[in-house]
């Protein structure tokens, strides 16, 4: 079992984003990070984005289905890129004392990179897997080359990889 952070923060796993680069596979691995903190006593934060194509109670707001995420898990609502933005997810870490963090999901340029970056400037300790967020295909560069293009960015300047 690879280190774990104080909490870990699961970002958009929303059915409106189930066509994104292994998603499937992705849900797969975020699911037994779930598994390893809870059985680990340790809390779970679901991140879950609403604005656009993506209202609170549509098909696709709706947490991808074979995402491990309970009725009772500690869910919070955001409506910016960054998910400290106008949310209790800073009020939620601060309160319960959770200085550390380990941030997977998507969307690895847009979601998880603000967030990151917002986590570090206010004093979070960031971890996360390699291979541990997803996107999509861009003008520019394939999903993979983004993800890898953001993880070399991330790396010793926003997070430490576990």
């Amino acid at each position: 079992m690879a280190k774990m952070a104080q909490v870990l923060v699961v970002m958009d796993m929303q059915k409106g984003f189930s066509d994104a680069y292994q998603f499937d596979d992705l849900i797969e691995r975020i699911n037994q990070r779930i598994t390893e903190y809870k059985e680990a006593g340790l809390p779970v934060i679901f991140i879950q984005h609403n604005e656009k194509g993506m209202l609170q109670g549509s098909k696709e707001w709706q947490f991808a289905d074979d995402l491990a995420v309970k009725d009772d898990d500690l869910v919070v609502q955001k409506t910016h890129l960054n998910a400290f933005y106008k949310t209790e997810l800073n009020d939620l870490l601060t309160e319960n004392d959770l200085d550390q963090i380990e941030i997977c999901g998507l969307q690895t340029e847009y979601c998880c990179n603000a967030t990151i970056t917002m986590a570090h400037g206010l004093g979070y300790q960031i971890l996360m897997q390699s291979g541990m967020t997803t996107t999509y295909d861009n003008q520019f560069m394939t999903a993979q080359e983004t993800i890898e293009f953001c993880e070399d960015i991330w790396d010793s300047n926003f997070l430490t990889f576990i």
